[in-house]
């Protein structure tokens, strides 16, 4: 058995044996993320499930397809990666998600939800066009079936009937929860391989018996389905196993073993516990989902600083605030409540602000049509996800310029999330938008004026932009003055280098300057504030400056500094430090942001070089 945990190969062993490996998986798990931080109940809760498919299916024969997979620690640490979990979210280390190209193992990038299934049922179009008969293992959890992508790509399997093998882990809202003891007794009865091999003789025997027989069994069948959770996936035409305990190993692997000797598409019913042998995590606690380093005795957080206030809370509590004076406010979010400060107001405001669950698409749309009714609809959505949504931006809200607040939460650089997370493409993909005014504040102070600027807002769609963590700008370093559309707000002015920063490059533009002044070098400080429109006035200011520089947390193609130069149309010297062509990958923000070589130290040599 030590060599048996040493190499972590689970395929095949007996069920005693694959205790012993679900022990050694939640406590290295445990083990990392008490230090490092990471996604933790969610991953605790798969471990069954994981060495269950470990166990029945060859990982060198069959794709493991995770969504989300931010529950796949455990895959992580079955594919040779059990050393190396130490680095886990660290600059080179393991990504907090499965990546392929870290391994092999790793079929398909998954750090947004729902996309699993359909790339299920295309790789098992790829094999059936191959002529290749291993099965892809697809594993989703209960949110991601709140988004369309998945029921789009359910409804296709259910027509075509490839060869699939879904497993359901239902470790939360529980999508259909059984109806009592004859729900419960029917479904343990029909995860049994002697039921399964029934029900396909008797669909055998049906086909040669006459039409009202064929009926009245059918029907008889249906009956059963009525009461247990499966009707949904029967109904699509995707054979449903379950629930099964999805922390039970002999009734998992006997559903694998089942789902790999069925021919067509199978949903397995797991159902298990967030934080699964975590005693301070089991349940459903959204602040262990994804945790930074803490104690693993006592649960307590390793953070000794103080945070500084944050820039959602900032928000959340400025747009409580006017909720609370102006009943035409509402708001939606799209599955984090507490990730975008939504939370207090869902729960003080029920009939006026949305958890729509991972529906990105719909939370705009549906907002799109709360404006038209003459209400003040504030869509809180972090940037990397609101991507989702931009058709939804464009049709439904741009065209008919339909007064939508987007709060773009987790803008630029978000760290150890990787670049499944990185918000860095919201002002490339908003800024070509008709009608559409961006703006961005530079710390708290100012989100605050941007709030209150987007609520008084009414002539079209507007997007405010704003970091995770906290601003880099030392709050009260610059009086917040109220927002005027289309006008940028000197900071400081002074010598023939100039400094222009949009939101949080601001704080990097600031922190940059206070190195070259040292250096003896005098420079302006311009704080754009609104990249669209811009401030006709830039026309006269900007080519009275020998150089500019450009800072924003955002890409280089398409973002700051590219609508300087169209705007200006040239005449200048102009150089952006936004970030380059290349996906930025997971670690401390700070150690990124050295990596890309846009630290303040390393942009004020390179501006010291540039004029000497």
């Amino acid at each position: 058995m030590e060599c048996v945990l040493k190499d972590l190969e689970v395929y095949g062993l007996e069920s005693a044996q694959l205790e012993k490996v679900c022990v050694l998986l939640r406590e290295r798990i445990l083990e990392v993320v008490s230090h490092n931080g990471g996604h933790l109940s969610s991953s605790l809760g798969a471990i069954e499930i994981i060495v269950g498919m470990h166990n029945v299916f060859d990982k060198d024969k069959h794709p493991f397809i995770f969504d989300t997979s931010h529950q796949a620690y455990a895959h992580k640490l079955l594919t040779g990666r059990f050393e190396a979990f130490s680095t886990l979210r660290q600059i080179g280390g393991i990504s907090g998600f499965v990546r392929p190209s870290e391994s092999p193992y790793d079929y398909f990038i998954a750090g947004h939800s729902s996309t699993a299934i359909s790339v299920g049922v295309g790789v098992a179009k790829a094999y059936a066009l191959k002529g290749i008969d291993h099965v892809p293992v697809v594993m989703v959890g209960d949110g991601s079936l709140s988004a369309g992508l998945a029921y789009e790509a359910l409804d296709e399997l259910g027509d075509r009937k490839y060869p699939l093998v879904i497993v359901l882990n239902d470790n939360e809202m529980s999508i259909a929860k059984p109806i009592g003891a004859i729900s419960n007794a029917l479904s343990h009865l029909m995860a049994r391989p002697l039921y399964q091999s029934l029900r396909e003789k008797i669909k055998n025997i049906l086909k040669s018996m006459p039409e009202g027989v064929n009926y009245l069994a059918n029907r008889f069948e249906e009956s059963f389905k009525l009461i247990t959770p499966g009707i949904l996936f029967e109904e699509l035409g995707i054979s449903y196993l379950g629930p099964v305990d999805g922390h039970n190993l002999e009734a998992i692997t006997q559903a694998f073993q089942i789902a790999k000797d069925t021919k067509g598409p199978l949903l397995i019913h797991a159902q298990t516990t967030k934080g699964k042998g975590y005693q301070i995590a089991e349940g459903k606690y959204e602040k262990w989902h994804g945790v930074g380093p803490f104690d693993l005795k006592t649960g307590q957080s390793l953070k000794s600083a103080p945070k500084p206030l944050s820039p959602t809370q900032v928000y959340s509590d400025t747009l409580f605030e006017l909720a609370s004076q102006d009943d035409k406010i509402v708001g939606v979010t799209a599955a984090m409540p507490g990730g975008t400060g939504l939370g207090k107001l869902i729960d003080s405001y029920p009939q006026r602000f949305w958890d729509v669950a991972i529906a990105e698409q719909h939370a705009v749309t549906s907002m799109a049509a709360l404006a038209k009714e003459g209400f003040k609809p504030f869509v809180s959505i972090y940037s990397t996800f609101l991507q989702r949504a931009f058709d939804q931006i464009v049709h439904d809200v741009g065209i008919m310029s339909l007064p939508v607040k987007f709060a773009i939460d987790r803008a630029g650089i978000v760290g150890e999330d990787g670049e499944t997370h990185q918000g860095l493409l919201d002002t490339a993909y908003l800024r070509p938008i008709p009608n559409m005014v961006l703006l961005a504040p530079r710390d708290n102070a100012t989100l605050k004026q941007a709030i209150y600027f987007a609520n008084q807002y009414n002539q079209g769609p507007c997007a405010f932009r704003y970091p995770r963590g906290s601003f880099l700008l030392p709050d009260g370093a610059f009086e917040a003055k109220p927002y005027t559309l289309g006008k940028c707000e000197w900071l400081q002015e002074g010598g023939k280098i100039l400094l222009v920063g949009y939101g949080n490059g601001v704080g990097r533009a600031y922190a940059t300057l206070k190195l070259l002044e040292a250096e003896g070098l005098e420079v302006g400080l311009l704080d754009l504030c609104f990249l669209k429109p811009l401030d006709s006035d830039l026309q006269n200011i900007l080519p009275r400056y020998s150089k500019i520089y450009v800072f924003s947390d955002s890409y280089l193609m398409g973002g700051v500094g590219s609508a300087l130069l169209e705007f200006l149309g040239g005449g200048v010297y102009l150089k952006s430090f936004e970030v380059g062509d290349l996906y930025v990958l997971h670690g401390n923000s700070v150690a990124v942001e050295c990596t890309l070589k846009i630290d303040p130290t390393t942009l004020a040599q390179e501006i010291l070089k540039d004029n000497s």
